[in-house]
C-alpha cells in the first residue's frame, strides 16, 4: 500500500491523475486503480472527480497530512534497515500454462543463483497481469503479448511464439469445420488474450460453434476433449498433448494461428539482480522448450 499512498501525494498536489502519471512513470489507468484501491481499503473516497480535474475530497483532506507522515516514517526506515536491496521479495505474475511448465525449469536455474530470494508466484490472465505490473503491484509478469503496445516504462521480452490446434476426440471428424458441426466447442476463455485471438479466428473464417464450456485453462480444456465432452482451438506447445490418447488434431483452415509468450517487466525493477536473472532464466527455459 505504500505506492498507493505515494501516488496519492502527488495526485494531490498535482490535482491530475495524468500528471501525477507523468511524474510517477504510471499511465493515468494505473494512478486511477491505484487509487480507487486506496479508496476501497480506506473506505472513503480521496477525491472529488470532475472531468480531466481531480479535487481532495473532505476526507481527502482530512488524511492528507497523515498520508504525508506515514511517508516520512516508511522512507525513514528504509534509510536505517541496511537491507540489500537483492534480499528484497520478488512479486512474479504468470498465466497457468507457464506456471505449470517453464516456471519450474527457471525457478531451478534461477535458484542457483539466488537461493535466498523470496518469489512470490501471482497467478492471473494475460490482461491482469499487465495491470498489475503498470500499477506497480509485480516486478515482473510472464503472459501472453496483447495486441495494444506498452507504456515506455515497460519492457518486452519475448519467450515463445506458439502455435494453436484444433483437437477433438478420438473418431470425431478430421475436418475442423465438420468437427465442429457434430461436437460442443469447448471455448478457450475470451476475457483471456488467447481467447479473443481464437474467437477473431473463428470469425474470420466464418466457422459456426455450438458452445458448450468456456474455461482460462488450455490443460483443462485438453482433458475435457480426451473425456469426448466436445472439441477446442487451445495453445499447444505448452500442454500436454502426447498424453491425451484419447484426442486427435485437425487442420485450422486459414493457416496457422499463434500468440507470443514472454515477460513483461518494469524498466526500474531491471536495476535489481534477482530480476535479471530470473528472466534470463525464463528465456533459457523458453529456448530449450521450443528444440
Amino acid at each position: 500500500m505504500i505506492r498507493y499512498f505515494r501516488t496519492f501525494l502527488v495526485a494531490a498536489e498535482t490535482g491530475s491523475f495524468s500528471a501525477a502519471g507523468a511524474r510517477l512513470a504510471l499511465t493515468q489507468s494505473a494512478v486511477s486503480t491505484q487509487i480507487r484501491r486506496l479508496e476501497e481499503d480506506l473506505g472513503c473516497s480521496l477525491f472529488d472527480r470532475s472531468g480531466k480535474s481531480v479535487t481532495l475530497s473532505e476526507a481527502g483532506r482530512r488524511l492528507l497530512p497523515d498520508a504525508q507522515r506515514f511517508i516520512e516514517l516508511y522512507e525513514a526506515m528504509k534509510g536505517t534497515a541496511g537491507a540489500p536491496a537483492d534480499a528484497a521479495p520478488l512479486d512474479l505474475g504468470a498465466v497457468s500454462t507457464v506456471q505449470a511448465t517453464l516456471l519450474p525449469v527457471a525457478m531451478q536455474r534461477f535458484r542457483a543463483d539466488f537461493p535466498d530470494t523470496h518469489v512470490n508466484i501471482v497467478p492471473g490472465m494475460s490482461t491482469q497481469l499487465l495491470t498489475q505490473v503498470d500499477a506497480r503491484e509485480l516486478d515482473i509478469a510472464v503472459l501472453v503479448k496483447p495486441r495494444l503496445g506498452f507504456p515506455p516504462e515497460l519492457k518486452w521480452v519475448p519467450l515463445l511464439h506458439e502455435r494453436f490446434v484444433a483437437i477433438g476426440p478420438v473418431g470425431a471428424p478430421a475436418d475442423l469445420r465438420s468437427m465442429l458441426a457434430a461436437l460442443p466447442f469447448i471455448r478457450y476463455n475470451r476475457h483471456s488474450t488467447g481467447g479473443q485471438l481464437v474467437d477473431r479466428y473463428l470469425k474470420r473464417q466464418r466457422l459456426w460453434v455450438r458452445e458448450g464450456m468456456e474455461l482460462d485453462e488450455p490443460a483443462v480444456i485438453l482433458q475435457m476433449v480426451d473425456q469426448g465432452l466436445g472439441c477446442a482451438i487451445i495453445p499447444a506447445d505448452l500442454v500436454s498433448l502426447a498424453s491425451a490418447v484419447n484426442v486427435i488434431e485437425a487442420p485450422l483452415p486459414g493457416g496457422p494461428i499463434f500468440r507470443d509468450i514472454g515477460v513483461l517487466v518494469r524498466q526500474s525493477a531491471l536495476r535489481r539482480a534477482p530480476v535479471g536473472a530470473l528472466i534470463d532464466a525464463l528465456v533459457s527455459a523458453g529456448n530449450s522448450w521450443q528444440r
